[in-house]
C-alpha cells in the first residue's frame, strides 16, 4: 500500500485534510453514483407533484419537471441504459485514447520518452509546463483528460516527485482552465453562435465571432500556468509530503532505446506530415466539407482517433526498433493489458452514465440553471457588481450542469439581452461565464471526467477517494476563481478589447 509522509500541516493544509477526510467517508465513487440514480429519480416524481417548470428564455416554452417514476419513466430507465452507457461522451474517448497509449506504455516508449525528459529537462520548470500543456490540451477537445492528466503524474515520478501533484496540476490545466488557450478551441464557435443568437434579441444584425474572447483567454492562459505553478508547487505538493511508492528508472538510455526513440520521432513525423497533408490543402479532406473551415472540421471531431494513431504507430516503430515487439500478436496483446486496466473505470462509467441521463430526463438541471438565472434578475443589481454575481452564479451552477454549451444555451438568452441593455457587449458577458464555467469543474464529481481521474490517482494511492481529489483540487479552484476574476475586473479597468473587434462596451 502507498504511503506518504507529509510536512507538520498550517489551517489550510488541516482545513484540506477535513474536507479529505469526509469526502473520503462516501462510499465508492461508483456506489455514490448510484445513489445520485436513486435520488433523481425520487426527486423528479417530487418536482413533477409539484407542478415545477420554469419558462426556457431562449424559445418561451414552458419546461416541467419529469417524473421518472411513472410507467414511461420506469421503461425509459430499463430500455435506454445500455444507450445510455455506450453514448456516455468520456467512454468512448478514454477507450479510443488508451488503445494507442497502452501500447505506447507496454513498448516501454513512454519510459524512454519520460527518462530523456528527466536528463534534459530543468527540474523546476517542471509544474508550469503541466499546467500551461493542460491548457493547451483544450484544443484537442476531452482528450487532455485521458492523456495529460495520467501523463501528469508519470512526469512527475520521473523527477521523484510525488505523482498525485503531477496528476493535480495537468488535471488544473485540462479543466480548471478549460477556456483558456492561446489557440481557438472547438468550444469558441460553439459559444459565439449562442451568445450571437441571443444578442440578436435586441440587436437584429449584432455578430459575435468566435475570436470574440481570444486575446482575453490567451491572456489566461498565462495566468492559469502561474497560478497553477504555485499552488502545485506551494500548497498541493508540500501537503501530499513525499512519494514512497514505486519510482521511476533514471537510468541511461541504452543503444537499443535510442534507437527506438530515433525511429519512433521518424514514425511520427510520417504522421505529421500525413495529416497535415489532409488538412492544411484550402480543400483539404479533412477541412469542413462545405465551408473548408479547420474549426469545426473533421480534423477537430476526430482528433481523439487522431491521437491514439499519434502513439500507436511510434510506439510500434519503437517497439521494432528496441526489440520490444516481435510481431502484431504482441501490439495487440498490449492494446488488451490497455483495455484490462480500465476494468474499474468502465463499471464507474455505467452508473456514471445512468445518472447523468435521469438528470437530462427529467429537466431537473434545466430547472435549476433557469432558476438561478431569474433570480439573479430580480435582484435589479447593476454595474460591475452584477458582473461578479453573474461569475458566481455561473460558478454554483456548473456544480450541477457540467456542459459548457449546455448551461449557456438557457443563460446566454437572458443575460446578454439584460447586460446589453445596461451597455455591456455580448463578448464581455460570454467572457466572464467563462470564467465560472471553468473554475468549478475540477470539484464537482457530477463533471463526467471526474471519476476518471479518481480512477486514475488510485494507481499511486489506492484508497484514494472523491475527497481526496476534492482536497486536492480545491485551492487549484479557488485561486483560478479569484484571480481569474481579478484580471477581468482590470481588463474591465483599462477598456481593453476582448478579441479582435470585440469591445467591453456597447
Amino acid at each position: 500500500m502507498t504511503q506518504t509522509t507529509p510536512k507538520k500541516p498550517g489551517w489550510l493544509g488541516k482545513s484540506l485534510a477535513y474536507i479529505e477526510a469526509i469526502g473520503n467517508k462516501l462510499p465508492d465513487p461508483l456506489t455514490l453514483f448510484f445513489f445520485f440514480c436513486l435520488a433523481v429519480i425520487v426527486m423528479s416524481a417530487i418536482a413533477s407533484a409539484l407542478n415545477v417548470s420554469v419558462v426556457n428564455p431562449g424559445n418561451g416554452e414552458t419546461i416541467a419537471a419529469v417524473s421518472l417514476l411513472t410507467p414511461d419513466g420506469i421503461r425509459r430507465i430499463v430500455t435506454e441504459a445500455v444507450t445510455n452507457f455506450t453514448e456516455f461522451p468520456p467512454l468512448g474517448t478514454v477507450i479510443v485514447a488508451m488503445l494507442g497509449v497502452g501500447v505506447a506504455e507496454a513498448t516501454g516508449l513512454l519510459a524512454a520518452l519520460l527518462r530523456q525528459l528527466v536528463l534534459v529537462a530543468p527540474a523546476g520548470l517542471i509544474s508550469p509546463t503541466v499546467v500551461f500543456a493542460g491548457v493547451m490540451s483544450n484544443i484537442a477537445s476531452d482528450a487532455g483528460y485521458v492523456v495529460l492528466v495520467p501523463l501528469g503524474a508519470i512526469v512527475f515520478l520521473a523527477f521523484k516527485r510525488h505523482p498525485l501533484a503531477g496528476m493535480a496540476a495537468a488535471f488544473a490545466g485540462v479543466s480548471g482552465g478549460f477556456s483558456a488557450n492561446l489557440l481557438l478551441s472547438p468550444l469558441d464557435p460553439l459559444l459565439a453562435g449562442l451568445s450571437q443568437s441571443a444578442a440578436q434579441l435586441i440587436n437584429p444584425n449584432y455578430e459575435v465571432n468566435a475570436t470574440a474572447n481570444y486575446y482575453f483567454l490567451a491572456v489566461s492562459t498565462f495566468l492559469v500556468t502561474l497560478v497553477g505553478w504555485y499552488i502545485t508547487d506551494k500548497i498541493v505538493e508540500p501537503r501530499l509530503g513525499s512519494y514512497q511508492g514505486e519510482e521511476a528508472a533514471l537510468e541511461e538510455l541504452s543503444a537499443r532505446e535510442r534507437k527506438g526513440l530515433r525511429w519512433a520521432g521518424y514514425a511520427l513525423l510520417a504522421f505529421v506530415v500525413f495529416v497535415l497533408a489532409l488538412l492544411l490543402p484550402p480543400r483539404g479532406i479533412l477541412r469542413n466539407p462545405e465551408t473548408f473551415t479547420i474549426v469545426p472540421s473533421p480534423f477537430i471531431d476526430g482528433i481523439v482517433f487522431l491521437i491514439a494513431i499519434a502513439f500507436l504507430i511510434p510506439a510500434i516503430a519503437y517497439g521494432k526498433a528496441a526489440g520490444t515487439i516481435r510481431n502484431d500478436k504482441d501490439v495487440a496483446q498490449s492494446m488488451g493489458s490497455a483495455m484490462s486496466a480500465l476494468g474499474y473505470y468502465i463499471a464507474l462509467a455505467f452508473v456514471a452514465a445512468q445518472f447523468i441521463a435521469y438528470f437530462n430526463w427529467s429537466n431537473l438541471g434545466v430547472i435549476t440553471a433557469v432558476s438561478g438565472a431569474n433570480f439573479l434578475r430580480a435582484t435589479g443589481i447593476t454595474g460591475p457588481p452584477i458582473l461578479l454575481l453573474f461569475i458566481l452564479l455561473t460558478v454554483v451552477l456548473d456544480l450541477f450542469v457540467g456542459s459548457a454549451s449546455a448551461k449557456w444555451a438557457v443563460m446566454a438568452p437572458v443575460f446578454v439581452p439584460m447586460l446589453m441593455l445596461i451597455g455591456y457587449s455580448p463578448e464581455l458577458t460570454q467572457a466572464i461565464y467563462r470564467i465560472g464555467d471553468s473554475t468549478t469543474n475540477i470539484i464537482t464529481p457530477l463533471m463526467p471526467y471526474f471519476p476518471v481521474v479518481v480512477a486514475f490517482g488510485q494507481k499511486y494511492d489506492k484508497n484514494m477517494g472523491i475527497g481526496t481529489l476534492i482536497s486536492l483540487m480545491l485551492p487549484y479552484s479557488l485561486s483560478f476563481l479569484i484571480c481569474w476574476t481579478v484580471l477581468f475586473f482590470v481588463w474591465l479597468f483599462l477598456g481593453l478589447p476582448l478579441g479582435p473587434g470585440a469591445p467591453m462596451r456597447i
